[in-house]
């Protein structure tokens, strides 16, 4: 396992009286790609601001490298951000906006030299030293960002949503790039962002937040294969969000039809939430199935058809396939019971569905 390089400890933040981050407790370890992962207001860019220095915790501490910097500046602190807007110097060259940093530092120039030169090889812009960021293209702009922050050999690198300004094209090439990036340096990356496909591409470990509470750490394979509750799956990806009854251990009843699961622990006739990804929706042309329906939607995806299919049992499975069915057509429809996650129900809107301190606060987790 990983060293410990971070850890926020019961960390709250409130703006003019309004929660942001409720007891937040998150480790993060040495050469790790981590996502901070959630809608808009949930506390992911604060907690990124706390990190980097730029707010204040109302309570609890930051550990770094087994430091308390809670109260250190950020020029301080071992780490550098990017954010969404480049902030480059327009009246600067690219090469004076990669020595800014050093040149504070006083660093000597033939240093200040070589770190150029390796940082524009790094992010695959040699040659464009003496150019002007605004004849630059976004993505260009963006890579000049990163090498402003890489030039300085932080610990940590901090992304605040940087390919949010980026076209879909531009946006993909730069997510292998971090990827790459990462890896040559060695260096921990701390990324925010609402978007489940960056998250799911970039990262080791991704972190799903709401209300100012974790609500899933896990590589991106748990989050969306074995999401922990309603908001974790709805969020992460499209997904046939139902409600079931837990007959027994492996066996879940949905709209009166019981269907085997893998699934233990629930109790017997227990109200659950139940999640089945549209892509483990099986369809069969001949009506041969668990139950059977009739599609009443179709929209073309370009690597799959997008099914709506109303069941005979009163649910509308939502159906991700590369194999065309009619508008109108009859078909079987099948789920494997490994393909079945099952729930506990929130008794509230607002009760979290597991401990958090005891789950998801990143102790025991092993990236």
């Amino acid at each position: 396992m990983a060293k410990e390089l971070i850890r926020f400890e019961n960390i709250s933040k409130s703006f003019e009286g309004t929660t942001v981050l409720k007891d937040l407790n998150l480790s993060i370890h040495e050469n790790e790609f981590v996502t901070l992962l959630g809608p808009s207001g949930c506390g992911k860019t604060t907690t990124l601001r706390l990190l980097g220095g730029f707010e204040t915790p109302d309570t609890g501490r930051i550990i770094f490298d087994g430091e308390d910097i809670t109260a250190l500046p950020p020029n301080k602190r071992q780490l550098n951000t990017v954010f969404q807007k480049y902030a480059l110097f327009t009246h600067m060259s690219v090469a004076d906006n990669i020595a800014f940093g050093l040149k504070i530092k006083g660093a000597d120039k033939s240093l200040i030299r070589d770190k150029i030169a390796y940082s524009l090889k790094l992010v695959g812009l040699e040659g464009f030293e003496n150019r002007s960021p605004a004849s630059l293209s976004g993505g260009q702009q963006q890579r000049i960002a990163i090498a402003r922050a890489i030039v300085n050999e932080p610990k940590v690198l901090l992304l605040d949503e940087p390919l949010g300004a980026l076209d879909l094209k531009l946006r993909q090439g730069m997510q292998y790039e971090l990827i790459r990036l990462k890896e040559e340096l060695g260096i921990t990356f701390v990324y925010v962002t609402h978007d489940q496909e960056e998250a799911l591409t970039m990262s080791d470990t991704v972190v799903v937040m709401n209300q100012g509470i974790i609500q899933q750490i896990g590589t991106p394979e748990d989050i969306y294969n074995e999401p922990q509750n309603a908001f974790v799956a709805d969020f992460i990806g499209e997904s046939n969000l139902l409600d079931g009854i837990m007959v027994r251990d492996c066996l879940v009843n949905l709209g009166g039809l019981d269907f085997p699961c893998v699934d233990t622990g629930f109790g017997e006739n227990t109200p659950v939430d139940v999640v089945i990804r549209p892509e483990d929706v099986e369809l069969d042309a001949s009506g041969i199935g668990q139950t059977s329906g009739t599609v009443t939607s179709i929209v073309f995806k370009g690597v799959h058809w997008e099914i709506l299919v109303e069941s005979k049992i009163g649910i509308n499975f939502l159906v991700q396939t590369t194999e065309h069915y009619p508008l109108g057509s009859s078909v079987g429809i099948s789920v494997d019971p490994y393909n079945i996650q099952i729930m506990h129900k929130p008794s509230s809107e607002d009760e979290r569905v597991f401990d958090q301190d005891e789950t998801v606060s990143g102790e025991n987790y092993e990236p």
